[in-house]
């Protein structure tokens, strides 16, 4: 837990048991007001299990499965990239939960989301970028990826940096294939990789 979220909690034990939940929010509110909060979090449900989603004032900086590893460690290493102001704020995360729930019930081919991508780095970030232009139902490869991000020889990096892709499904990682049809990896296992590609029509 961060600093600001344990003194945040220490204040909401002094409202009483059954206060309104926009009394909660009000302390979120008075904790950006004073700049006390630089990274908002929340979770969502989604098919493919519970996610944890985040976002700083310039946009969405974190997806992650919840199953695949702990809210803890997701929060931590946010702390440590991002800034140590990291507080549970569901109703500043509302727009991205939107646009999951619009996705995975097929209503959405494109997600609208600004992207806050300060903390990624060097051809991480290349890479990254340039997986977030593939289009909705589309296939590329490691290879193309890698061409796109300017390092045409840099297909094994372009795969690391995809294994590492902190805003899947968003950042549509999942899109990205072997020279020949082979799956590749996927941070989030292979049988999320297929639901997705499934839902969007890229596999039969």
């Amino acid at each position: 837990m961060s600093d600001v979220e344990g003194a945040l909690r220490r204040a909401a034990v002094k409202l009483p048991p059954d206060a309104p939940d926009a009394a909660l929010d009000g302390l979120t509110d008075r904790a950006a007001v004073e700049g006390l909060l630089d990274v908002a979090y929340a979770t969502a449900d989604s098919p493919l299990g519970p996610l944890i989603v985040a976002a700083t004032p310039r946009g969405l900086v974190r997806v992650a499965y919840a199953d695949s590893t702990t809210s803890d460690e997701v929060l931590e290493a946010l702390a440590a990239r991002v800034s140590p102001r990291v507080l549970e704020a569901p109703g500043r995360l509302d727009e991205p939960r939107r646009e999951l729930d619009e996705y995975f019930a097929g209503r959405r081919t494109e997600f609208k989301l600004p992207i806050d991508w300060s903390y990624l780095r060097g051809f991480t970030r290349k890479v990254l970028r340039e997986t977030a232009r593939i289009h909705f139902g589309k296939l590329r490869t490691y290879a193309d990826v890698a061409a796109g991000a300017g390092s045409p020889r840099a297909v094994r990096a372009a795969g690391n940096a995809l294994g590492a892709n902190p805003m899947p499904i968003v950042v549509p990682c999942h899109r990205v294939v072997r020279t020949g049809g082979g799956m590749g990896g996927y941070t989030g296992g292979l049988e999320r990789k297929e639901f997705l590609l499934r839902l969007e029509g890229a596999l039969l």
